[in-house]
């Protein structure tokens, strides 16, 4: 059914419809209805558009005129979950004969672009985009204006939106159409009522309350237009039986802005007559937002994430009538929430004709943070609403600005909130407006229950923090060396506000540019601190501890000296030495404070500048406070080692430890693979313990703790970290008068300087330990320092002194009826045995040697035993049982994690499978062996790997 024009709009050319008035390039007028039945009309004829499924295709596209919409989405649109097996090929077949449809004229077409396809025609051409228009219009102007607009727009409906299309998407569509509907509706008789109209408007809500009986705002027309019709008794009675519907259905009570309706119609109000006055009063539309940042760089990434929540989610601009979102900015101080959000703010203002609400909310600034109510008695005022009328009662006063934001394309930027009690009551009527919320919580509560988007902000990246440094130094930038700005914008650590006052004190004294350098490296957190709180760091980091709680905040603290850059719930729980829930809900309130960053595999780290000035806090603490927690975190990271050394090497003689710190709770580690990850992933944290051990000179400590590590770090191939270590554990250790620990610290270090390639250091250091043992008559270490000196003999390219030693090693052993110790011993001998080209006694020596090893679950030595029968194989040219010996090695060694040994192994059996002309498997080993070999920073090594490999490259493949 199309609208009664007036002749007078219509001329030669122009021809009026339903749709609207449009001229297409051609002269012809295209009508796209969608609030109705779907059809195109040109010049007045209808075109022919097929089957149910073939329009369902066209207003998929006509909702989305002028933009791409993919074939999945316009498949989704069509067929919903029960798409045919040949869908995509139907939707082209349809959306073919859609093009032919629309060839006959050259005002709309149907476009195929990159990613989907696009229906081109003005949107004033189709009906809902028109009537979307209208009612953007309507919300910015004044009652008569509104009423206008909102009457063509509803003049535009047919009927039901999208008669005669069925399906899931169809059927959704209609249902959000329906109620925008219902909105313009409600919204054309609030306009009509505050122009003073009643009685008119009576019959109509009277069937509209029959079709919505629960709709407290319809139920609110209705009384107010029987009142003003003069029927208050009426109106009070509709009052009375909603009211009992409502508590007998729903078990709740009207909302206070019905309930105070219902008191000013029995108290006669005479407000609730409209005056001349309040009809001609103008619309308000507050613009609030301060002004867009001048410096604003990078965040691309969280631009988009707003993008995505807020526009997007949205359900498209303002014009369009799409739905508000909510998104909330979480970050530490000084990150730049507020930034960010203003700068999104600004770059959108066009999606908010309504205009903007702003407020600081002060939840992490000096005093109090604002309360609700008084920020409400602002917006509404800002919203035209005089303070004398605004009701006192805070959710009257929440329920009024509901109503006067309900409908309305506005945007609210409540910024800097603390708890979600401050938001809630400011969080509009309706779904129509956007809200962006800043806080240093991540404010679970409106996540969960308002569907609100979180957004979390970290530092910028350095080229970030380079370019808003250079941008802040704006004509002093030449005076300031590239290095220097290089330097402070790490010192800074991508803090906008850090950045922002280091480039605020060059400005002002750029000769004094190294001189803050020199101040940030040495003072750190301290050198940005200031006597205005906004301007400085350290306050503003301290605001975002006043809510938590006292156990909180030592937490905090205690954090900022734990050794290593990351933690765990299991080492927090023996730093504070609190059991794991209560660490657990510490840890949540840092991380929900934006104090602590939680990682995969629950792990926990903080930027280095709130770490620092977590650091400061814990110094003032007192002293017993700080070191009995640092004391049992050690003691944690100490005997949970020594778990996991004896998971990896079961055979090695134990040390004895001591009892830990009360209140620590090592880690189980129940098998080789739980060890492993757990040393990987601790790794920098057990040498940082170790530093903290020596610090406080805890010596037994600090020996235990290179102890504990010395398998790892050898399966590992850390042999540069496993020296430093042990010259810690050897300065600890000579502070002890235990001669049993001297002699196997002197030991340890022998083989730690042997790992690097020094060898007189390490003879010297094993020599010491064999003095000693020999001094202490202490055969079985004398065995073990002989079987040290002839690895490390071996390595330095002595095979002769390697095998001496080996053997003697071999004979005390032997002497002392120890089979593991012996086992270990035979496997060295049979190796040099078989490098001094005894072949004969090497493989006498394996045989023995393997037998021992596997009887006893020696795996590490099995591994070396087989590596020697694979070197016997290859010297004596039964290669193939070389490339079986090695490749049983490499299978134990990558078993037990042993890379670096394993990296030897590979070295080696490229070897016989050159030979073999298996080129494939020999370059596949070598570059295996050359990848580990240059992770552990083994350059000699991967040098002659590398030359293997070019020769093999010379040779070609070989039909391996």
């Amino acid at each position: 059914m199309r609208l009664k024009i007036p002749q007078s709009l219509v001329s030669p050319g122009i021809h009026a419809y339903a749709g609207g008035i449009a001229l297409g390039g051609s002269g012809k007028v295209v009508e796209v209805r969608l609030l109705g039945e779907v059809a195109v009309l040109v010049d007045g004829r209808g075109i022919d558009l097929g089957p149910a499924r073939q329009r369902c295709v066209l207003a998929a596209l006509a909702v989305d005129v002028g933009r791409v919409v993919s074939v999945d989405v316009l498949a989704e649109r069509v067929w919903g979950d029960h798409s045919p097996l040949r869908a995509r090929a139907t939707l082209v077949n349809y959306l073919s004969r859609l093009r032919q449809a629309l060839a006959v004229m050259d005002a709309a077409h149907l476009v195929r672009k990159a990613g989907g396809y696009a229906l081109e025609v003005g949107q004033s051409a189709v009906d809902l985009h028109l009537f979307h228009d209208l009612c953007a219009r309507a919300r910015a102007r004044d009652d008569r204006q509104i009423v206008t607009l909102l009457e063509e727009a509803l003049g535009l409906w047919r009927g039901e939106a999208l008669t005669g299309l069925d399906g899931d998407w169809s059927a959704a569509e209609r249902d959000r159409l329906h109620q925008q509907r219902l909105n313009a509706e409600h919204d054309l008789v609030d306009a009509l009522l505050r122009l003073g109209h009643g009685e008119d408007l009576v019959a109509g809500l009277s069937a509209r309350v029959a079709d919505n009986p629960l709709d407290e705002r319809v139920a609110g027309q209705y009384m107010l237009a029987l009142y003003r019709a003069g029927r208050a008794t009426d109106a009070l009675e509709h009052h009375r039986r909603l009211r009992e519907r409502l508590v007998g259905d729903l078990g709740i009570d009207p909302g206070t802005v019905l309930q105070d309706l219902h008191r000013r119609i029995l108290a006669a109000d005479p407000a609730l007559s409209t005056t001349t006055a309040e009809v001609n009063k103008p619309s308000v539309v507050p613009l609030q937002l301060p002004a867009v940042p001048g410096l604003f760089t990078g965040r691309v990434t969280a631009l988009t994430q707003l993008d995505r929540a807020l526009t997007t989610s949205a359900g498209g601009s303002s014009a369009q009538g799409g739905r508000g979102a909510t998104a909330v900015i979480s970050a530490i101080g000084g990150i730049g929430k507020t930034w960010l959000a203003l700068a999104w703010a600004h770059r959108n203002l066009h999606r908010f004709p309504d205009g903007q609400l702003w407020v600081d909310l002060r939840g992490f600034s000096p005093g109090e943070p604002k309360q609700a109510a008084d920020v409400l008695a602002d917006f509404l005022a800002a919203l035209g609403v005089d303070r004398d009328h605004q009701p006192q009662d805070p959710d009257a006063r929440a329920a009024l600005y509901r109503t006067h934001t309900a409908g309305k394309r506005m945007l609210l930027l409540l910024d800097n909130a603390a708890t979600p009690d401050q938001v809630v009551p400011l969080l509009p009527g309706g779904d129509s407006c956007t809200v962006l919320i800043t806080s240093r919580h991540r404010l679970p509560a409106l996540l969960t229950r308002h569907g609100a988007h979180p957004v979390h902000l970290d530092v910028l990246t350095h080229a970030e923090a380079r370019t808003l440094l250079d941008d802040s130094l704006g004509g002093t930038r030449a005076a300031v060396a590239k290095q220097a700005v290089t330097e402070l914008s790490g010192l800074c650590g991508g803090f906008p506000l850090a950045l922002g006052l280091v480039a605020a004190r060059i400005r002002s004294s750029p000769d004094l540019v190294h001189e803050i350098v020199e101040d940030l490296r040495e003072l750190g957190l301290d050198a940005l601190d200031s006597d205005s709180p906004d301007a400085s760091l350290p306050t503003i980091l301290s605001y975002s501890l006043r809510q938590l709680t006292d156990e909180n905040r030592t937490v905090f603290g205690l954090l900022g000296i734990a050794p290593g850059p990351d933690t765990t719930l299991h080492a927090v729980a023996a730093l504070a030495g609190l059991p794991e829930v209560r660490a657990r809900k510490a840890l949540s309130a840092l991380e929900e404070a934006s104090l602590l960053e939680r990682r995969l595999h629950g792990r926990y780290a903080m930027h280095d500048l709130v770490r620092a000035y977590a650091a400061d806090t814990a110094c003032q603490l007192p002293d017993e406070v700080r070191e009995v927690p640092l004391r049992r975190v050690v003691d944690f990271y100490l005997h949970t080692s020594y778990t996991g050394e004896r998971v990896l090497d079961p055979h090695r003689p134990a040390v004895h430890l001591g009892t830990p710190a009360p209140g620590t709770r090592p880690q189980v580690l129940p098998d080789t693979r739980a060890a492993f990850d757990w040393f990987d992933a601790e790794y920098p944290n057990l040498l940082a313990a170790q530093h903290v051990a020596t610090t406080r000179r805890w010596y037994a400590a600090v020996w235990q703790m290179a102890w504990t590590l010395t398998t790892f770090q050898n399966r590992r191939g850390h042999s540069h970290d496993q020296l430093a270590v042990m010259r810690a554990a050897l300065a600890a250790g000579s502070h002890l008068d235990t001669p049993a620990v001297h002699m196997l610290l002197h030991r340890l270090m022998g083989m730690a300087y042997a790992d690097v390639g020094r060898y007189d250091e390490a003879v010297e250091h094993l020599n010491q330990a064999l003095v000693l043992a020999e001094h202490h008559d202490d055969l079985l270490n004398q065995g073990r320092n002989h079987r040290g000196l002839a690895w490390t003999w071996s390595h330095a390219g002595d095979t002769s002194k390697a095998l001496h030693h080996a053997t003697l090693a071999l004979d005390v052993h032997r002497l002392l009826d120890n089979p593991v110790e012996e086992a270990l011993s035979r496997c060295l001998a049979a190796s040099y045995a078989a490098f001094a080209g005894d072949y004969d006694r090497a493989s006498e020596d394996c045989e023995i040697a393997l037998r021992q090893c596997r009887e006893h679950g020696i795996r590490d030595g099995e591994a070396s035993t087989l590596t020697a029968m694979g070197y016997i194989g290859h010297h004596t040219g039964h290669h193939h049982r070389a490339v079986r010996d090695y490749y049983a090695a490499i299978t134990l060694h990558r078993d037990t994690g042993n890379v670096y040994l394993m990296a030897d192994v590979l070295a080696q059996v490229g070897r016989p499978l050159a030979v073999l002309g298996h080129h494939r498997r020999a370059r596949a080993a070598w570059q295996e062996a050359l990848q580990m070999y240059q992770e552990q920073g083994r350059r000699d090594y991967a040098t002659r790997v590398r030359r293997q490999l070019d020769e093999l490259s010379s040779q070609g493949d070989s039909c391996d």
